[in-house]
Protein backbone atom coordinates (compact mmCIF):
# COMPACT_ATOMS: atom_id res chain seq x y z
CA UNK A 1 0.00 0.00 0.00
CA UNK A 2 2.98 2.30 0.38
CA UNK A 3 4.24 2.13 -2.69
CA UNK A 4 0.71 2.79 -4.20
CA UNK A 5 0.46 6.02 -1.74
CA UNK A 6 3.90 7.14 -3.12
CA UNK A 7 2.96 6.48 -7.33
CA UNK A 8 -0.49 8.76 -6.52
CA UNK A 9 1.35 11.25 -4.41
CA UNK A 10 3.79 11.41 -7.08
CA UNK A 11 1.28 11.72 -9.92
CA UNK A 12 -0.76 14.50 -8.25
CA UNK A 13 2.81 16.20 -7.53
CA UNK A 14 3.05 16.31 -11.01
CA UNK A 15 -0.21 17.70 -12.02
CA UNK A 16 0.20 20.45 -9.52
CA UNK A 17 3.65 21.38 -11.17
CA UNK A 18 2.07 21.50 -14.36
CA UNK A 19 -0.71 23.44 -13.44
CA UNK A 20 1.16 25.90 -11.41
CA UNK A 21 3.93 26.37 -14.32
CA UNK A 22 1.04 26.62 -16.25
CA UNK A 23 -0.28 29.81 -14.48
CA UNK A 24 3.33 31.45 -14.30
CA UNK A 25 3.33 31.21 -18.43
CA UNK A 26 2.04 34.18 -20.59
CA UNK A 27 -1.58 34.18 -21.69
CA UNK A 28 -0.64 37.03 -24.28
CA UNK A 29 1.24 36.29 -27.60
CA UNK A 30 1.79 37.73 -30.64
CA UNK A 31 2.97 36.25 -34.26
CA UNK A 32 4.86 38.78 -36.54
CA UNK A 33 6.44 38.33 -40.35
CA UNK A 34 7.22 40.64 -42.90
CA UNK A 35 8.88 40.58 -46.49
CA UNK A 36 9.45 43.06 -48.92
CA UNK A 37 7.76 43.48 -52.13
CA UNK A 38 8.94 44.96 -55.24
CA UNK A 39 5.72 46.71 -55.57
CA UNK A 40 4.18 50.75 -54.71
CA UNK A 41 1.59 50.27 -51.22
CA UNK A 42 -1.36 51.13 -53.89
CA UNK A 43 -0.38 48.23 -55.88
CA UNK A 44 -0.88 45.73 -52.86
CA UNK A 45 -3.02 47.39 -50.73
CA UNK A 46 -6.11 46.00 -52.90
CA UNK A 47 -5.03 42.31 -52.34
CA UNK A 48 -4.98 43.06 -48.69
CA UNK A 49 -8.24 45.43 -48.03
CA UNK A 50 -10.19 42.70 -49.71
CA UNK A 51 -11.41 40.13 -48.31
CA UNK A 52 -12.35 38.13 -51.34
CA UNK A 53 -8.63 38.45 -52.38
CA UNK A 54 -7.37 36.63 -49.48
CA UNK A 55 -8.20 33.11 -51.60
CA UNK A 56 -5.44 33.56 -54.02
CA UNK A 57 -2.59 34.70 -51.45
CA UNK A 58 -3.85 32.77 -48.03
CA UNK A 59 -2.13 29.52 -47.49
CA UNK A 60 -5.73 28.00 -45.76
CA UNK A 61 -7.48 28.22 -48.46
CA UNK A 62 -5.05 26.41 -51.25
CA UNK A 63 -4.58 24.06 -48.20
CA UNK A 64 -8.68 23.40 -48.73
CA UNK A 65 -10.06 23.79 -52.10
CA UNK A 66 -13.52 22.81 -50.67
CA UNK A 67 -13.17 25.38 -48.14
CA UNK A 68 -17.09 27.11 -47.83
CA UNK A 69 -16.53 31.38 -47.37
CA UNK A 70 -19.55 33.37 -47.24
CA UNK A 71 -18.29 37.29 -47.03
CA UNK A 72 -20.71 39.91 -46.38
CA UNK A 73 -20.78 43.83 -45.00
CA UNK A 74 -19.47 46.54 -47.32
CA UNK A 75 -16.70 45.50 -49.52
CA UNK A 76 -13.30 46.97 -48.90
CA UNK A 77 -14.01 48.88 -46.06
CA UNK A 78 -14.73 48.69 -42.37
CA UNK A 79 -17.35 46.14 -41.37
CA UNK A 80 -16.17 43.75 -44.21
CA UNK A 81 -15.92 40.32 -43.24
CA UNK A 82 -15.82 37.07 -44.30
CA UNK A 83 -17.51 33.38 -42.49
CA UNK A 84 -15.37 30.11 -43.98
CA UNK A 85 -15.90 26.46 -42.84
CA UNK A 86 -13.34 23.86 -43.56
CA UNK A 87 -13.36 20.10 -43.00
CA UNK A 88 -9.21 20.61 -42.64
CA UNK A 89 -8.53 24.01 -41.65
CA UNK A 90 -11.39 24.48 -39.09
CA UNK A 91 -14.26 27.19 -39.28
CA UNK A 92 -13.90 31.09 -38.50
CA UNK A 93 -14.78 34.59 -38.56
CA UNK A 94 -13.08 38.01 -39.75
CA UNK A 95 -14.16 41.30 -39.83
CA UNK A 96 -12.24 44.55 -40.66
CA UNK A 97 -12.33 46.85 -38.18
CA UNK A 98 -9.93 49.57 -38.99
CA UNK A 99 -8.35 51.06 -42.12
CA UNK A 100 -5.58 53.33 -42.98
CA UNK A 101 -5.60 53.76 -46.78
CA UNK A 102 -2.72 52.09 -48.96
CA UNK A 103 -1.18 51.63 -44.91
CA UNK A 104 -2.85 49.01 -42.74
CA UNK A 105 -6.13 46.92 -42.96
CA UNK A 106 -6.75 45.91 -38.74
CA UNK A 107 -9.31 42.93 -38.28
CA UNK A 108 -10.70 40.66 -35.41
CA UNK A 109 -10.41 37.10 -35.99
CA UNK A 110 -12.81 34.62 -34.18
CA UNK A 111 -12.84 30.60 -33.85
CA UNK A 112 -16.32 29.44 -32.63
CA UNK A 113 -14.36 25.52 -31.90
CA UNK A 114 -11.75 27.04 -29.63
CA UNK A 115 -13.71 29.91 -28.54
CA UNK A 116 -10.81 31.94 -29.46
CA UNK A 117 -10.14 35.33 -30.96
CA UNK A 118 -7.23 37.52 -31.56
CA UNK A 119 -6.70 40.81 -33.69
CA UNK A 120 -4.59 41.15 -36.76
CA UNK A 121 -2.68 44.02 -38.52
CA UNK A 122 -1.25 44.10 -42.23
CA UNK A 123 1.04 47.40 -42.28
CA UNK A 124 2.60 48.46 -45.58
CA UNK A 125 5.44 50.25 -45.46
CA UNK A 126 7.77 52.02 -48.05
CA UNK A 127 11.58 51.04 -47.67
CA UNK A 128 13.92 51.80 -50.93
CA UNK A 129 13.73 48.51 -51.62
CA UNK A 130 9.54 48.16 -52.39
CA UNK A 131 7.36 48.46 -49.52
CA UNK A 132 7.47 46.10 -46.51
CA UNK A 133 4.41 44.10 -45.41
CA UNK A 134 4.28 43.36 -42.23
CA UNK A 135 1.75 40.78 -40.96
CA UNK A 136 0.69 40.51 -37.02
CA UNK A 137 -2.04 38.26 -34.95
CA UNK A 138 -1.98 38.80 -31.45
CA UNK A 139 -4.18 37.60 -28.85
CA UNK A 140 -4.41 36.31 -25.09
CA UNK A 141 -5.69 32.77 -24.31
CA UNK A 142 -7.08 33.38 -20.72
CA UNK A 143 -6.90 31.89 -17.63
CA UNK A 144 -6.44 28.21 -18.08
CA UNK A 145 -3.05 26.66 -17.41
CA UNK A 146 -3.10 24.60 -20.21
CA UNK A 147 -3.73 27.09 -22.68
CA UNK A 148 -0.83 29.23 -21.62
CA UNK A 149 1.65 26.42 -22.86
CA UNK A 150 -0.32 26.84 -26.11
CA UNK A 151 1.45 30.12 -25.88
CA UNK A 152 4.88 29.03 -26.29
CA UNK A 153 4.24 27.28 -29.28
CA UNK A 154 1.93 29.76 -31.24
CA UNK A 155 4.42 31.52 -32.97
CA UNK A 156 5.63 27.99 -34.62
CA UNK A 157 2.56 27.34 -35.40
CA UNK A 158 1.16 30.13 -37.06
CA UNK A 159 4.51 31.67 -37.76
CA UNK A 160 5.20 29.63 -41.03
CA UNK A 161 1.77 30.39 -42.59
CA UNK A 162 2.22 33.74 -42.36
CA UNK A 163 5.42 33.47 -44.36
CA UNK A 164 3.70 31.08 -46.68
CA UNK A 165 0.87 33.84 -47.20
CA UNK A 166 3.23 36.35 -47.48
CA UNK A 167 5.35 34.79 -50.23
CA UNK A 168 2.11 34.29 -51.93
CA UNK A 169 0.81 38.02 -51.68
CA UNK A 170 4.56 38.64 -53.30
CA UNK A 171 4.08 36.47 -56.08
CA UNK A 172 0.49 37.39 -56.70
CA UNK A 173 1.28 41.12 -56.73
CA UNK A 174 4.48 40.88 -58.59
CA UNK A 175 2.84 39.21 -61.76
CA UNK A 176 0.46 41.01 -61.65
CA UNK A 177 -0.65 42.80 -65.15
Amino acid sequence: MSLLRKIIFGLAGIVVLFVAVGLLLPKEYEVSRSIVIDAEPAEIYPSVVDLKQWSSWGVWFQRDPNMQIEYGGPDRAIGMYSKWQSATQGSGEMEITELKHNKQVEYSLWFPEYDMGSTGRITLETTPEGTRVIWRDSGEVGANPVDRYLVLMIDNMMGPDFETGLENLKTVVENQG
